[in-house]
């Protein structure tokens, strides 16, 4: 029987198909890993963040607990990818942003027993952003919680610039130990199981 060089080629192909279907299929695996190892992975501008202070994320956003809490609950919503202006996030990335602030929220109200929210984007250096990375502060509120409502406005800002200066906010709040984010992260995770 003649074996023509088409045929033996054919053959060729044919036995080399099953291993380059085990490479691509590895590559994919080794790449899923990679990407769910990635996904595990948080920045925050140029701070690494502990996944134990994460409490909530998609494949686009994430929320931590506050170093410097201003109140009982408030969180940042950030989003996944390090972007420094609210103009700069894609529409998807807007989206999910958003969706997850307001189902975080929701929950921290209640949660806190709280009776509203403030939702506050500092966005760009003159509306007082130290960290170049978007994010939104959720804070549940309660009536008296501040004297005047709108003072926590202030309160925000002067966090962020005492941020800038010294990465030492004012002396009345103290940083909380990795402990007590991850204890709370902990409780907060619950409100999303």
């Amino acid at each position: 029987m003649l074996i023509s060089p088409l045929s033996s080629a054919l053959r060729s192909s044919v036995a080399l198909r099953p291993i380059s279907v085990a490479i691509k299929k590895a590559s994919s695996f080794a790449s899923s890993s990679i990407k769910m190892e990635a996904e595990k992975q948080y920045k925050f501008g140029p701070y690494k963040i502990d996944e134990k202070e994460v409490f909530y994320s998609t494949h686009l956003s994430y929320a931590l607990v506050n170093l410097r809490p201003l109140l009982p609950g408030h969180v940042l919503v950030c989003p996944r990818r390090e972007v420094k202006r609210f103009t700069d996030l894609t529409p998807e990335e807007t989206s999910d942003l958003w969706i997850s602030a307001q189902k975080i929220g929701k929950q921290l109200e209640i949660y806190h027993k709280a009776s509203s929210l403030t939702l506050a984007i500092q966005d760009g250096p003159q509306a007082g952003q130290t960290v170049p990375h978007v994010h939104i502060h959720i804070v549940p509120r309660k009536g008296g919680d501040f004297e005047n409502n709108d003072e926590i406005y202030d309160a925000l800002d002067e966090k962020e610039k005492e941020l800038k200066k010294t990465l030492d906010l004012d002396k009345e709040r103290k940083d909380r130990s990795m402990e007590e984010m991850a204890q709370e992260a902990d409780e907060y995770r619950k409100l999303f199981s």
